[in-house]
């Protein structure tokens, strides 16, 4: 009790101080709700309106594709993957070709379409590139995990050979997400027996052959 008297005591020079600041605070007036609101709206108006335009332009269009809309975002000509600091090099191949063994011809001919272009891009094939003595599993596994793009040419003879659909799964597992390096490109097969592992990735069908080189040129490109 003695020492709350002596601190309460007028004797105290900084009571008077306190005591003045205490009492402001309680009668300093308080924002108006709408004054609260406007704050907000104010503060977060940017932020708001930009997500809203972007969600906007983002949905559209639904029915484009990912490397329809990717072409806009990302144009080819503004990345130079010779450049000693691409992150290209930071994979052993740019692109894996996964395919069967009766596909062989046409795939021979997209993978000299592909080194023969300006970028001299690396493909892995896997009966030019495993190496002899290797176990299938492990020569699958590194050759999907040291490409930065899969490309999956689904055919028949891809739909009926376990070591395609294995080296499918690995490549999915290695890009969960999708984010456009798994590259399917059908050819003889019809849409309703597309692999049900990729129904949520666009795909490449091949009508023409040099038109769907091409586009996955350019995809591998984006």
């Amino acid at each position: 009790a003695w020492e709350v008297q002596g601190v309460l005591s007028p004797q105290n020079s900084l009571w008077p101080h306190s005591a003045g600041w205490f009492r402001r605070l309680l009668h300093k007036p308080k924002p108006s709700s709408v004054e609260r609101l406007k704050s907000n709206h104010s503060a977060s108006s940017s932020p708001s309106s930009t997500s809203s335009s972007s969600s906007k332009s983002s949905s559209s269009s639904p029915g484009t594709s990912l490397a329809t809309s990717s072409i806009s975002l990302s144009p080819t000509s503004a990345v130079d993957i010779s450049a000693s600091d691409s992150p290209r090099w930071d994979k052993n191949y740019d692109v894996c070709i996964c395919h069967s063994e009766g596909d062989m011809e046409l795939v021979e001919e997209l993978v000299s379409y592909l080194e023969g272009q300006p970028e001299s891009f690396r493909c892995f094939l896997q009966l030019r590139d495993a190496v002899a003595g290797s176990a299938v599993v492990t020569e699958l596994c590194d050759a999907v995990q040291n490409s930065h793009c899969w490309v999956m040419l689904i055919t028949p003879g891809f739909l009926q050979d376990p070591w395609c659909r294995y080296q499918m799964h690995q490549a999915l597992a290695e890009a969960p997400m999708a984010n456009g390096r798994t590259i399917p490109v059908l050819k003889d097969v019809d849409r309703k027996d597309y692999p049900r592992e990729l129904r949520n990735i666009y795909y490449i069908y091949m009508a023409l052959k040099e038109k769907s080189f091409r586009q996955i040129r350019d995809t591998v490109m984006r």
